[in-house]
């Protein structure tokens, strides 16, 4: 089937790619043509593992194309899939704009019937403003045009396996013919496939968010209970993980959640609920736990230290997680902040996150090219990201290259005799 992609994000990029892998006819499209010559290189845009091996080889066997060329892209095409981002804009609702602007080109271009299918995470009942708008902005009223939600589940840092390996697919439609077409898409994925009405495909995007969300701040709640009652965050977790009614994932604590999808889709529904005059208050509940969260070393730190001014700062970690370069409500950009604020001398190391890191922070701090360099003569250090290469070194390696073994470790990496046997001063999460 000719499938386009409007948008060569995480969400439009690995669908595309995806879609080619499972043997349709792809084209990608994006504004940037910077973005879309390096494509046509055989680069990724994005950090992602196995995007770029599975981009050359179907780019070689002809299966997918990128352009900046709506127009060809659009007019012949049996579905057209939306990937564009949704920012968050300062109220916690979602941008619309870019998908609005896709949404006129298609219906400026298509040359016959198709299908446009949102994969973009939206409000509930945007697809039916999409389809509305498409055929009110038609040029040509003999061609029909239907709109259907397609929301993705991917998390980054594993985005095409959860694709091609996804636990569902899930398809909203409004009409047996839109159904169809998605499930003939979706046949060679062999997957279980959930069809619902847009508006609960819609939901079930925020709804699954949300309560991983939720999952997350709850424990990072109990986390810090169990630092004042004498508790260990990581045996409770240990112990509450065997009840199948819970579950095993997202019970580990930390300094909170980043990137592309939980703070935005929190806040996203939380203004939506709101609109509707209705409160989430285990969703807001769950923002107001993850705000505080972020910083909540840094302000451990504090009441250790007299200041950080003039001090040197190692930094361990800058993406929001492991496997990816997106820096998206990473704890790490408000942590920074404040450490700049104090005068700190912060330098930073990432394995993949610097580059990005630098277009934020150019000339603020110094980036390094191993833990080690960051460590040496380090008064604190702050770990943030639990990257292999981090949570490789050794407990005695920080006692004998900083300055003073102060360690405020964001992600638990190590256990607390560990560093006590190595006599490294050591604060972690709900411990």
């Amino acid at each position: 089937m000719k499938i386009a992609v409007a948008g060569t994000g995480y969400v439009g990029l690995v669908a595309g790619v995806c879609f080619a892998e499972k043997g349709h006819d792809v084209v990608c499209v994006d504004v940037d043509e910077n973005k879309v010559e390096m494509m046509k290189s055989g680069k990724s845009p994005i950090y992602e593992q196995d995007l770029e091996e599975l981009m050359q080889k179907n780019y070689k066997e002809g299966r997918i194309t990128y352009t900046t060329d709506y127009k060809s892209a659009y007019r012949n095409a049996d579905a057209i899939f939306i990937g564009v981002g949704t920012p968050e804009q300062p109220d916690g609702s979602a941008n619309l704009t870019y998908v609005a602007t896709v949404s006129r080109q298609i219906a400026e271009t298509v040359e016959h019937d198709c299908l446009v299918v949102v994969k973009s995470t939206v409000p509930i009942g945007t697809n039916d403003k999409v389809e509305q708008f498409i055929k009110d902005s038609l040029t040509n009223k003999n061609i029909k045009v239907e709109v259907a939600s397609n929301p993705e589940f991917l998390a980054q840092g594993t985005a095409v396996k959860d694709t091609l390996e996804a636990k569902r697919i899930v398809i909203g439609t409004e009409s047996k013919e839109a159904e169809a077409k998605l499930m003939e898409i979706y046949k060679p994925f062999n997957l279980p496939i959930v069809s619902v009405s847009r508006r609960s495909a819609e939901m079930i995007k925020y709804a699954s968010n949300d309560f991983l969300a939720l999952k997350i701040s709850y424990m990072n709640d109990i986390a810090n209970l169990c630092e004042l009652v004498g508790a260990n965050i990581e045996d409770v977790a240990n112990g509450m993980k065997y009840d199948d009614r819970i579950g095993a994932n997202f019970l580990k604590a930390g300094i909170g959640y980043g990137g592309s999808c939980f703070p935005k889709d929190t806040k996203a529904l939380k203004y939506l609920a709101r609109q509707y005059g209705y409160t989430l208050k285990t969703v807001e509940a769950a923002v107001d736990v993850n705000t505080v969260q972020k910083t909540k070393l840094f302000h451990k730190a504090s009441e250790r230290l007299i200041t950080f001014n003039g001090l040197k700062v190692a930094i361990l970690g800058l993406t929001f997680k492991p496997g990816t370069d997106d820096l998206r409500e990473a704890p790490s950009l408000d942590n920074v902040e404040l450490l700049l604020k104090q005068g700190a001398k912060i330098y930073a190391y990432d394995p993949v996150g610097m580059e990005n890191f630098k277009k934020k922070y150019p000339d603020q701090i110094v980036y390094v090219n191993n833990p080690e360099e960051a460590l040496k003569e380090a008064s604190v250090c702050f770990i943030f990201t639990e990257w292999n290469e981090i949570k490789n070194i050794k407990p005695e390696t920080y006692k004998k290259l900083m300055k003073t073994p102060l360690v405020y470790d964001g992600r638990n990496i190590y256990e607390l005799n560990q560093m006590k046997n190595a006599m490294v001063e050591y604060y972690s999460i709900g411990r």
